[in-house]
């Protein structure tokens, strides 16, 4: 995440987090990199359904579309900016190698993750399958390819 750091203290822009199946771990990536109080305003860690809501997420998407869907993701980082006043909430949703019993909807191994860009108004919302071995490699791969989309992001626009 030192890029992603290294941009967002360029451009004067924070960022928040509220995290489901990666339990912290981008919050964690970006706390790894000095520099980062000045770009990290807040982490959430919302696991269970009841403290989305806490925090902001409408019930009635849950209910509608799942816990584990790209519109959960979209609230997830939409709140968190807010509540924040960050220019970037990223929202986070899915299953890791694992069933769960109180949400049964959804694939297992599908991670859906949002970024939502306060200035603009604007949502990136992913989709991505995770493969790997062990749950900690599967959140690795999650809060990879959140840095490599961050990074882009942040990149300035080539006008042709």
């Amino acid at each position: 995440m030192e890029r992603v750091v290294e941009k967002l203290i360029e451009q004067g822009k924070t960022v928040a987090t509220m995290e489901s199946c990666t339990g912290g771990g981008v919050a964690n990536a970006i706390t790894n990199v000095p520099g980062a109080s000045e770009v990290l305003r807040f982490s959430a860690v919302t696991y269970s359904n009841q403290f989305k809501v806490i925090m902001g997420i409408n019930p009635r998407t849950i209910d509608k579309y799942s816990v584990y869907s790209p519109e959960v993701a979209r609230e997830m980082a939409k709140a968190i900016s807010e509540f924040t006043a960050a220019d970037y909430g990223i929202g986070i949703t899915g299953k890791l190698s694992r069933a769960d019993i109180n949400n049964p909807y959804g694939l297992d191994n599908q991670v859906f993750y949002s970024i939502y860009d306060r200035e603009n108004n604007t949502y990136y919302t992913y989709n991505l399958f995770v493969d790997r071995d062990t749950r900690c490699d599967n959140k690795d791969m999650v809060i990879d390819d959140i840095e490599d989309k961050m990074i882009k992001l942040l990149s300035p626009k080539v006008k042709k």
